[in-house]
This record gives C-alpha cells, sequence and structure tokens, in this order.
C-alpha cells in the first residue's frame, strides 16, 4: 500500500491569500475617502493611475518625489495593538518632505509588511494611512500588502510609503531665495514625530525600565498615549501659507534634529541662527533627557525639540506669515534669522538656552 503524501502549497508556508483579499476589502471604503478627480480606477489594479492631463495647468510642472517609512516607531504601535495611527505618521513623513520644496502633494502608494495577515490590522493601518492622505489632500492610488512568514514574527510588521507631488518651475522654493535679514519661523511639532524612537526605547524601557501603561504626570498621560502621538501634517497649512506670504523655504524637521535638517535649505554664503529661548519644549524631550542623561547636544541631532517644520520669510512677510498659521490652527514663532556666514562652519546653530 502506497502511503499518501501531502504537496506543499502557499498556505503551508505560512502565506494566507484569503485572508490578504479580506483585507483588500476592509480598507477600500478607507482609500475611497482620499480620492481626488484626478483619480483613475479603484483599488485592486496593478498599478494606480492618476489623469497627469490635470497639470497642463501648470507652465514648467516640476514633479517632487519622496519615500520614508516611521521607523521604530511601528513597535510602540504593535505592543500597544494600536494600529490605526500609525500611517498617520507615515503620510506625514512622506508629504512633510515634498511640500518644502513649495510642490503640492498628489497621491501616496504604501507598503505594509506582515509577518501574518490579519485583515482587521491590516485595514486599520491602512484607515490611518488614508486619514493622513486626507489631512495632506493628497489621494493614495494602491499599495501592496506583502506576508513574511520566517522573517518576521506573526503580529510584527512595517510600513513605507512613496508620495508624489507638482509644482511650478518659478516657483519652487530652496536655498537660492534666501536672502541675509530673512526670518526663521518654527511651527510646533505635536511631540516626538517618528524620528529617534531607537534612543527613546533604549532609554526609556532599557534604562529607565519605565512601562508603556504607566501614567506620567509630566506628560498627562500614559507613556503609549504620548509616543504614539500622530506625527503633525503641515503639508496643507505650509500651501497655504505660501498662497499668502512670501516664502523663501521651508525645512522638515526630522532624522538628524533641527539645526542639521535646517543647515539643508540654507546656501553656502549664508548661516541661520535659532534662538532655543523662543520656546519650551514639550515635557517627553525632558523626559528623554534626564532619564537616559542624553547630553543636550545628543537630544538636539536626533529629536525635533518641538519643532516640526520651519519656514524662512523675508521680515517684511512675517507679520502676514504668523497671522496665516495662527488663522490655521498652527503654533508658530519667530525662532531665528538668516546671516552671513561669516566666521560659521555650520549651515545653522543653536543659541541660547530653552524657555522654562
Amino acid at each position: 500500500m502506497t502511503e499518501k503524501t501531502t504537496g506543499a502549497s502557499y498556505a503551508a508556508a505560512g502565506v494566507d491569500i484569503e485572508a490578504g483579499d479580506r483585507a483588500v476589502e476592509l480598507m477600500k471604503e478607507w482609500v475611497k475617502k482620499t480620492q481626488r478627480p484626478e483619480v483613475l480606477g479603484g483599488l485592486g489594479g496593478f498599478a494606480g493611475l492618476f489623469d497627469a492631463s490635470a497639470l497642463k495647468r501648470y507652465e514648467r510642472p516640476l514633479l517632487a518625489s519622496a519615500t520614508d517609512g516611521v521607523g521604530t516607531k511601528v513597535d510602540i504601535a504593535r505592543q500597544l495593538g494600536v494600529y490605526d495611527t500609525i500611517g498617520h505618521d507615515l503620510v506625514a513623513m512622506v508629504m512633510d518632505d515634498i511640500v518644502v520644496c513649495g510642490a503640492e502633494p498628489l497621491f501616496m502608494t504604501d507598503y505594509i509588511c506582515v509577518g501574518k495577515v490579519h485583515p482587521e490590522r491590516v485595514a486599520a493601518i491602512v484607515k490611518g494611512i488614508a486619514e493622513g492622505c486626507v489631512l495632506a489632500g493628497c489621494a493614495l492610488v494602491g499599495g501592496e500588502t506583502a506576508e513574511h512568514p520566517g522573517l518576521l514574527g506573526p503580529d510584527d510588521f512595517d510600513v513605507a510609503g512613496a508620495g508624489t507631488g507638482v509644482v511650478e518651475y518659478d516657483r519652487l522654493l530652496g536655498a537660492d531665495r534666501i536672502r541675509t535679514g530673512d526670518a526663521v519661523i518654527a511651527m510646533a511639532s505635536s511631540g516626538l514625530h517618528s524620528n529617534g524612537y531607537s534612543l527613546v526605547r533604549h532609554v526609556l524601557f532599557e534604562r529607565a525600565k519605565m512601562s508603556l501603561e504607566s501614567h506620567v504626570e509630566e506628560l498627562g498621560r500614559t507613556l503609549g498615549e504620548e509616543l504614539l502621538e500622530p506625527t503633525k501634517i503641515y503639508s496643507l497649512d505650509c500651501m497655504a501659507l505660501t498662497r499668502t506670504a512670501e516664502v523663501h523655504a521651508y525645512s522638515h524637521i526630522t532624522g538628524g534634529g533641527l539645526a542639521a535638517n535646517l543647515a539643508r535649505v540654507i546656501p553656502d554664503h549664508l548661516h541661520a541662527t535659532v534662538d532655543r529661548s523662543t520656546w519650551a519644549p514639550g515635557a517627553i524631550f525632558d523626559l528623554v533627557g534626564k532619564a537616559g542623561q542624553v547630553e543636550q547636544l545628543e537630544l538636539e541631532k536626533t529629536l525635533n525639540m518641538g519643532v516640526g517644520m520651519m519656514a524662512v520669510v523675508p521680515q517684511e512677510s512675517v507679520d502676514v506669515a504668523l497671522t496665516a498659521l495662527a488663522d490655521r490652527g498652527v503654533d508658530a514663532w519667530v525662532a531665528g534669522e538668516i546671516l552671513d556666514r561669516g566666521d560659521h562652519v555650520e549651515g545653522a546653530t543653536m543659541t541660547g538656552s530653552y524657555a522654562s
């Protein structure tokens, strides 16, 4: 009698195609909320379609592209079992890079990699991405969910995304526009955003032995709630500001900290100074610094220290710019100025001490 054998299958290898199909069905309603009139077709095609004839109104359209992820912040979401905010972070990291050059966000695609497809969990991640796209004014035209059993644990996941925007050539923002005497306007962050979490996790969990469920008096909530605070999306605020006031450049404050990111948009012959005394960083920054005995310069080159976006504007535009941002609910202030390079080696430096 011959023994019956069972052949190998994709499911036996750990990939559940049916679960993936269910996840797509669950996310469709959220993706639909992001649609712009230029988007053709629906979710499920091999490629997302965007009607480029909409760009005919531009004389010389430049396409701006960016890609990013959210780093080890995903592990906080995994530990807490909260999956509907991490996508918001993803959109912020991608689209706020695009708006820096003055571009209007158009569309975005995502990539979600999981150890095992839990349809409701994947749909929750996409829900967050879709909500972020609405806040950024862009469409979510497609994406991919990949199941990697054996490489990732059943509850492990990561997210990444890519976005595209458009800007008129003669309205491109950047270093070429910046002049001596320009003011540097800071826009408040919503917290840590999505950078420096390897340092934050090391300090708070490994060194200070804190728990995500711990209520932290200085924060006014649990540590987990603070660490999952979504990254602020500035895209529409920056676009509105550019329409209202003269703006020379933006700087998205992400990995590398405030001074290093601002320096990226400063021309070689000029220098930016940022006065710490013009604001007080949120309690989470002080907590990380004290818990890990992290030196101030190390904090500043890793975390945003309470500033998520900066705008460089001529002095005569300051009042209009601050009023425009205030009208949109953005906490903003003059934090520095542009000077001749002189003896400065760096493109931007921090001065003074933080306000208490």
